[in-house]
């Protein structure tokens, strides 16, 4: 049994789409961000960082969304959502998921907490840049699925395109939303009517994006 520490929408949002797609036994517990619950004494015993998700695996608590996809992915291998070890495919698929939590998750960060930067709001100069950084990003990867999809690694659906698809939601409200690259559209479709994406939708109580 697994303890998912969560907040909807967030980066926990991953993480229990693999479960979803694992179909393992879980806990959901709501890490209530309104009432800076990230932030309490109890919860950071858990994620000194504050963050979410935290996942307890075997009783330890385990952090980082891109660690815990690569926990969950090797310890479930019947689910398929990394490639076997030593192939070609499993290499990329730790290229992407590394390069989506350093580029992605990064810039985002930014994006969304001026206060890292020392801003209530960032200056238009800044928010410029952080856009640049990410519309870049998407450039890149609706080149490398235009030549090579429809998914990350080929043909074949993996855990990393939930971490891709995790992060175009995210742009849902951005001046430029991802649904406006071409081939990075396919592949969210083809993720949002995954039966774990309607089922996460129903438990989070999410709505947009659908």
């Amino acid at each position: 049994m697994y303890t998912l520490y969560y907040s909807p929408g967030t980066a926990s949002m991953v993480i229990h789409l693999a479960l979803l797609e694992i179909g393992a036994p879980y806990h959901l517990e709501l890490v209530d961000f309104d009432i800076d619950e990230q932030h309490s004494p109890d919860y950071l015993k858990l994620n000194p960082g504050g963050t979410v998700p935290t996942l307890i695996i075997d009783g330890h608590p385990r952090v980082e969304s891109g660690a815990l996809l690569m926990m969950l992915a090797e310890r479930h291998p019947e689910a398929k959502l990394i490639p076997p070890p030593g192939t070609p495919e499993r290499e990329l698929w730790q290229q992407w998921v590394v390069y989506l939590s350093n580029t992605l998750m990064s810039a985002y960060r930014l994006w969304f907490y001026p206060s890292e930067l020392g801003n209530q709001e960032h200056p238009p100069a800044i928010r410029a840049v952080l856009q640049r950084k990410i519309e870049g990003v998407w450039d890149r990867l609706d080149a490398h699925l235009s030549a090579n999809g429809p998914y990350l690694l080929g043909g074949e659906f993996s855990g990393a395109d939930l971490m891709l698809t995790m992060l175009m939601r995210w742009s849902r409200n951005m001046p430029r939303p991802v649904t406006e690259w071409p081939a990075l559209k396919r592949l969210a479709d083809l993720v949002r009517a995954r039966p774990s994406w309607k089922k996460l939708y129903e438990l989070e109580g999410l709505t947009e994006w659908q």
